[in-house]
């Protein structure tokens, strides 16, 4: 298969998808056998570009021009390839579990609950895959409104105020602070095609630099750069799937990755460290980092601590672009792929406790890693790896860009990394400890608790086990992603 047919296969299968969720709606197992069937086609697609391209770069495939210079592009290059690998992938294992948990939760409306989330896969596929800061932008919306009817899913006064934040939010930024920052880039460069070493040299110079990537990073809503980060804790009043969608298949990969894009393609590493525009960028991810790691620390519920600690983990990857050297880009690119399997990890193992038990908040999962071994066991897996300790893949991420920051001089960032670890145990490891090494209190209900159904605690098991394979495999992806800092 030629690489331009697969690359549109992985937007037509989940598009189609869509359509087979609204025309099924009234036959379940047909349904969601169906869309299991397009997730696997549509990493199989993925996997045909990997196979014909390795870490290659292609020519745009372009579907229309709309202005000149502007076009509605496509092409393929590592950084977006192996974006396009982990959603594809990760949404398998993400519908299982989907399915598991809106039956076990006995969810309603599950037929519009997966044609939007099978929209939001059509969506990451075009932002994963777009030639350029037009066509990213068109499916970075998209994704935005796909999602909306997933946070406000359950109806309820907060899931409808959550997903009023969540929107007001994203569209805000993006349309009152990105949309700006696109149109000057295009004014003053003349095209949005994203370029090894960047567009922007030579066109713009001085505070105006800072300026732009200001308009840029504070636009990006979804990387939820504090002070916008309220909508991913609003939006933790959706179903737990839809969390795991948000936190590690796309709505905040999406993010970061769009940050990463920005950085490397449209600045360049070297003008922004020639400039140093982006030291500002750099001193306000490392208090996103600690400050909502210590947000994080002071939150009971569990999903509410997880989105704090996302916000944390994001400013990671902001970090590696804004310390401006390759090896700090790599280690940000690498915390995409590490972060997503620890962090999908620890949502879906949230979700195993609450279809088991109906808990939501730590202090009442005293006892219970004794009647749920598996799932506190895949808790503590995807824990140490957002830690960042061996044999987990997040140790590997977090060397790279402790690395970075020696490279760069910037010693204090180390220090702000060292100690975001000791704070992700702080407020990770309670969990683990109240689950496995105290009794409830209440222990004859608790003796009624089992695991959640299988389709519920298999998903977690298998990502887990996923952080410890990653952490072998960290070299080939660096490897693989090594052409995006090289000029070469």
């Amino acid at each position: 298969m030629e690489t331009s047919t697969a690359l549109m296969l992985t937007m037509l299968i989940p598009a189609l998808a869509v359509v087979i969720n609204l025309v099924l709606r009234n036959r379940p197992d047909l349904r969601d056998g169906l869309t299991f069937v397009a997730a696997l086609a549509t990493f199989g697609a993925v996997l045909t570009i990997l196979y014909n391209e390795g870490n290659g770069t292609t020519e745009a495939f372009v579907l229309f021009e709309v202005l000149g210079g502007l076009n509605l592009a496509f092409s393929v290059e590592p950084l977006g390839l192996m974006f396009a690998l982990l959603a594809s992938g990760l949404w398998i294992t993400t519908h299982v579990y989907g399915v598991g948990y809106m039956r076990g939760n006995k969810e309603r409306d599950h037929a519009r609950f997966f044609a939007c989330f099978c929209f939001a896969i059509f969506s990451v596929m075009g932002i994963a895959f777009a030639d350029n800061m037009f066509t990213l932008f068109l499916f970075y919306e998209a994704l935005t409104l796909s999602t909306y009817p997933l946070v406000a899913h359950k109806g309820t006064s907060a899931a409808v105020n959550g997903a009023r934040t969540y929107l007001g939010i994203l569209i805000g930024t993006s349309i009152g602070l990105q949309l700006v920052a696109i149109v000057w880039t295009y004014a003053v460069a003349g095209t949005l095609d994203f370029t090894k070493g960047g567009i922007l040299e030579g066109h713009i110079a001085g505070p105006m630099v800072a300026v732009l990537l200001a308009l840029y990073a504070f636009g990006i809503g979804k990387a939820a750069l504090m002070p916008f980060h309220r909508w991913l804790p609003a939006a933790m009043v959706a179903p737990t799937p839809v969390s795991a969608l948000l936190h590690a298949v796309a709505v905040v990969k999406a993010g970061v990755f769009t940050m990463l894009k920005v950085g490397i393609y449209i600045f360049g590493i070297d003008f922004l460290a020639a400039t140093g525009a982006s030291v500002w960028l750099m001193w306000l991810a490392a208090f996103s980092i600690i400050a909502s790691s210590v947000v994080a620390l002071t939150k009971d519920n569990l999903k509410a601590r997880l989105a704090y600690s996302t916000i944390s983990q994001l400013s990671y990857i902001t970090l590696g672009v804004a310390l401006a050297s390759s090896m700090g880009v790599l280690g940000g690119s690498l915390h995409v792929v590490m972060h997503a399997m620890g962090k999908i990890t620890l949502f879906m193992c949230a979700g195993s406790i609450y279809v088991a038990t109906h808990k939501t908040n730590i202090s009442q999962m005293t006892g219970l890693g004794r009647v749920m071994p598996i799932t506190f066991g895949a808790f503590l897996i995807g824990a140490l790896s957002i830690i960042g300790l061996p044999p987990l893949g997040g140790s590997w991420s977090k060397w790279l860009l402790i690395v970075g920051a020696a490279d760069t001089g910037q010693w204090i960032m180390i220090g702000v990394l060292l100690v975001s670890s000791l704070l992700n145990v702080a407020y990770l490891m309670p969990l683990v400890g109240k689950g496995f090494f105290l009794r409830a209190p209440d222990a004859p209900e608790t003796v009624q608790i089992a695991e959640s159904p299988t389709l519920v605690w298999l998903p977690p098991a298998i990502t887990a086990f996923g952080c410890v394979v990653l952490f072998f495999y960290a070299g080939h992806i660096q490897a693989f992603l090594m052409p995006i800092v090289t000029l070469n």
